[in-house]
C-alpha cells in the first residue's frame, strides 16, 4: 500500500483547507484555494479526509452547529510548532467535534435548567398526625416527573401500600403511582398540575378495587 506524503503548509493555509471542507471558506478564497487542490493530488485526498471527519463530527453531535464565534477561536488558533498537515487537519477536525459536543451538551443542560415545576407541600390530614412532605412536580417530554419525600408514614407490605393522586376541581382523580414507604419516591403523571393542582396520597389494599379509598394521609395543592 503505497504511503501517501506528508507535506508542509503554513497554518493559515491549513485552516484554510479545513475551512473549505465544512464550507466556511469565503468566496474570494475558495477561488484561490480551489484550483491548487485540483491540481494536487494530495491536497484533493487531504481534503477528502477532512470532508469526511467534518461529516462524521456533524452526525455525531446530533447536527447541533457549533456557536460561530466559538469555531472561528478554534480556527484561528496557531500551534507553537509546525505538525504535518495531514496531523494538523486530524487536530482540526477534533476540536471541531468538541466544539459540537459542547454546543449540544449545552443546548441540552439549558432545556433542562427551563424545565417547567410546581412544588407541593403535604401536610396530614388525621388519619397519621405526624406525617409530613413534600413533593416537586417536573415536566418533561414523557409526562410529568413527581419526586416525592415524606416521613412520618408506617411502611406497609403484604398487599398493603399508599397510593398517589392528582385532583383537578371537579373531584376528577387521576391516580398517578403507589408505593410502600414514603422517602425518595418518584411518580408520573400523564396529566398536568396546572390542571389537576391538588396531590394527596392515601391508604390502600390489593382488594381488586382500583377506586380510591378515601383514605387519605397527606395532602397538598401544586404551586
Amino acid at each position: 500500500m503505497r504511503r501517501r506524503q506528508q507535506a508542509e503548509l503554513p497554518g493559515e493555509e491549513a485552516v484554510e483547507l479545513a475551512a473549505l471542507a465544512d464550507g466556511s471558506l469565503s468566496p474570494e478564497r475558495r477561488a484561490v484555494l480551489e484550483p491548487r487542490v485540483a491540481a494536487s493530488p494530495q491536497l484533493a485526498d487531504l481534503l477528502a479526509e477532512q470532508e469526511r471527519a467534518v461529516a462524521y463530527t456533524r452526525s455525531a453531535a446530533g447536527q447541533v452547529d457549533a456557536p460561530a464565534s466559538l469555531r472561528e477561536r478554534i480556527g484561528t488558533q496557531r500551534p507553537m510548532r509546525r505538525a504535518p498537515i495531514s496531523r494538523r487537519i486530524a487536530v482540526a477536525g477534533a476540536a471541531v467535534a468538541v466544539a459540537l459536543v459542547v454546543a449540544a451538551g449545552v443546548a441540552v443542560f439549558g432545556s433542562g435548567n427551563s424545565a417547567e415545576g410546581f412544588h407541593a407541600a403535604l401536610a396530614p390530614t388525621g388519619l397519621v398526625p405526624g406525617a409530613t412532605g413534600e413533593a416537586t412536580l417536573t415536566k418533561t417530554a414523557s409526562g410529568w416527573r413527581i419526586a416525592i419525600d415524606a416521613t412520618g408514614l408506617p411502611r406497609r407490605d403484604g398487599g398493603n401500600f399508599y397510593e398517589a393522586w392528582l385532583r383537578n376541581a371537579a373531584g376528577v382523580l387521576v391516580p398517578i403511582g403507589t408505593f410502600n414507604d414514603g422517602r425518595h419516591v418518584t411518580l408520573w403523571a400523564g396529566v398536568s398540575p396546572k390542571d389537576f393542582p391538588t396531590l394527596t396520597v392515601t391508604r390502600e389494599q390489593a382488594d381488586g378495587d382500583q377506586a380510591s379509598s378515601g383514605e387519605k394521609v397527606l395532602v397538598g395543592t401544586a404551586g
